[in-house]
């Protein structure tokens, strides 16, 4: 596990800051919700903001496919296509360019 990735899962120290302002419903809603968990609200809106950064960055670096995606997935991985001649000549010229 990499340092940074180990210092979130501790207790890191708190030097960076993060402001916005929001309606009193909203803010009401966030301080019974802290409440209710017995934690302050600094350290339960942290804790919100991180699950909820975290499962979007799931979400958005995780790819679904259907049944059928990955059977043409996986089909073409171990059977792949004869490359054309567009493809052989582009690979020609890829070649010639990082070489030389």
């Amino acid at each position: 596990m990499s340092s940074k990735n180990l210092q979130l899962t501790q207790n890191p120290v708190r030097k960076e800051r993060l402001g916005f302002r929001l309606d009193e419903q909203t803010k009401d809603l966030i301080e019974r919700a802290a409440h209710l968990e017995s934690r302050k609200l600094t350290d339960f809106c942290i804790a919100a903001l991180t699950d909820a950064a975290r499962r979007t960055i799931a979400e958005h670096e995780t790819l679904i496919l259907s049944e059928l995606d990955r059977k043409v997935f996986f089909d073409t991985l171990m059977s792949p296509p004869q490359a054309s001649e567009r493809l052989v000549r582009a690979l020609a010229e890829h070649k010639r360019r990082i070489i030389s």
